[in-house]
């Protein structure tokens, strides 16, 4: 039981740190409440999941030649461009009025799923924290436990993503117009300076 409540704190420990995502999260909660900036992280878990059954299954040479990681950081450059460009030029139009039901909930899903299968840092950090714990937990349990620690790994990426949506939708509550409006300038402007420095990145991977 205490190692199936580690590998939930190893999710939540994943889900933390502040990136894209999470940005992402807070303008979506303020500005179209709980189950969009919910969405949100919701399609970046199923990407997550995607990359952890392809460490699973073995697929990872494929990821790691110069080709895809260079198509990779271009399209994650776009992705969070647009996403980035999107809020920003949104951010004029937050009112104290709640806007929820205004965008389809699928595309919150989608926003979400693009930004994380499309990023190269997450490609890189599934493959060498949930790589090293696969090699690691293969050698000591069987496949049954196996599954079972990894789906914990789930519950504490999601327990974030629940939290998450929870404070970025009720924080509209207790902030006036000119701080809603200046939340998702920055937001908007940190998921535009992610997608600068992935352009970058392809870039040089193009040219070195």
């Amino acid at each position: 039981m205490n190692i199936f409540i580690g590998y939930i704190l190893l999710g939540l420990s994943l889900a933390a740190p502040i990136g894209p995502i999470n940005a992402a999260q807070i303008d979506r909660g303020i500005r179209h409440g709980f189950m969009h900036s919910w969405l949100i992280g919701v399609g970046a878990v199923v990407a997550d999941g995607i990359y952890m059954l392809i460490v699973y299954i073995g697929v990872v040479q494929f990821l790691e030649t110069a080709f895809m990681q260079t198509f990779l950081w271009f399209f994650g450059c776009f992705v969070l461009m647009y996403t980035g460009i999107e809020t920003f030029m949104n951010a004029g139009k937050i009112n104290l009025e709640y806007t929820r039901g205004k965008e389809p909930l699928i595309k919150s899903f989608f926003s979400g799923f693009l930004m994380s299968i499309s990023n190269p840092l997450t490609i890189l950090f599934w493959l060498g924290i949930y790589g090293s714990v696969l090699a690691k937990t293969a050698a000591t349990y069987d496949t049954g436990q196996l599954i079972l620690y990894s789906s914990a790994i789930f519950i504490g990426l999601l327990v974030w993503d629940i939290a998450m949506a929870a404070v970025a939708s009720s924080s509209r509550k207790y902030l006036t117009s000119h701080w809603l409006v200046g939340i998702s300038l920055l937001s908007g402007i940190s998921l535009i300076g992610f997608g600068i420095y992935f352009g970058m990145q392809a870039f040089n991977n193009l040219f070195s």
